[in-house]
């Protein structure tokens, strides 16, 4: 009659052989295979733009840049960072922090409210360069204790820091890192995902009053994922991105598939 490894390794334990102790508190402690490897995500809500993503949403943790499609789209791409930063902070405790560089927009609190976002859960830095921006991001990540890093830059995110964020970013409970670059900075680097930004006419409520906020929103670059473009819109009451109603149908408009 045969043997069941199994009960061998019981046996071994039982009788003291600290191999197999070792062996058999290593498999009670792994994860489910299911769960090794993947990255916790934020899910955008929207089934068009999330299928396009590694996982079903952003990953947490290493870097994701946004640049506006040209000069005058500075402030669109901002609002879709913290548009992105207003989702998370509805699924979390924590704070965020935005540090900026020289000459970057900031925000200011009726446009943050206007984003669902709650001023008093924001730090903003003012930094005095790119390079402190890094150093306070990498700080951040090192301590793990907030939800959302935003950082705004004058000259992109090179290589090297990028690499230092990502290992700074791997930690139990990583954040949410959004980079924001000037629309000429496009430098080789780690991120994640590369957005390309445009300002959209926002949605008017019955009162013809400016409602929600829209963007031309393109994924240029998405590790382990698909580009594509889409025309989104942001309701700040449910913190969730939208297709507009006369585009929910049109699949040619709403998301064009990019290898």
């Amino acid at each position: 009659m045969g043997l069941d490894p199994a009960d061998d390794t019981e046996r071994a334990s039982a009788r003291g052989d600290p191999r197999a102790r070792l062996d058999a508190l290593r498999a009670r402690l792994a994860p489910p295979a299911s769960s090794r490897g993947l990255r916790p995500v934020l899910p955008l809500g929207l089934a068009a733009l999330d299928q396009h993503l590694p996982g079903g949403g952003l990953a947490l943790g290493p870097p994701h840049e946004i640049a506006p499609a040209t000069p005058v789209d500075m402030i669109a791409a901002l609002g879709f960072a913290l548009a992105l930063c207003a989702r998370q902070l509805a699924r979390a405790s924590e704070a965020a922090l935005i540090a900026a560089a020289p000459g970057q927009p900031l925000p200011y609190g009726h446009g943050l409210a206007g984003l669902g976002l709650d001023p008093t859960r924001l730090v903003l830095l003012e930094a005095g360069s790119d390079a402190e921006v890094f150093r306070a991001l990498e700080a951040a990540l090192h301590a793990g204790s907030l939800a959302v890093l935003i950082g705004l830059l004058r000259e992109g995110l090179p290589l090297k820091p990028g690499r230092r964020l990502q290992l700074a970013a791997e930690g139990p409970a990583p954040p949410l890192l959004l980079i924001l670059r000037p629309a000429a900075c496009g430098l080789p680097n780690g991120a994640a995902t590369r957005w390309r930004i445009a300002a959209a006419p926002a949605a008017r409520d019955r009162f013809g009053t400016l409602d929600r906020p829209r963007w031309r929103a393109r994924l240029e670059r998405c590790r382990n994922g698909r580009g594509g473009d889409w025309l989104l819109e942001w309701d700040h009451a449910a913190h969730r991105l939208h297709l507009p109603e006369s585009l929910a149908g049109d699949a040619s408009a709403a998301g064009r598939s990019r290898a």
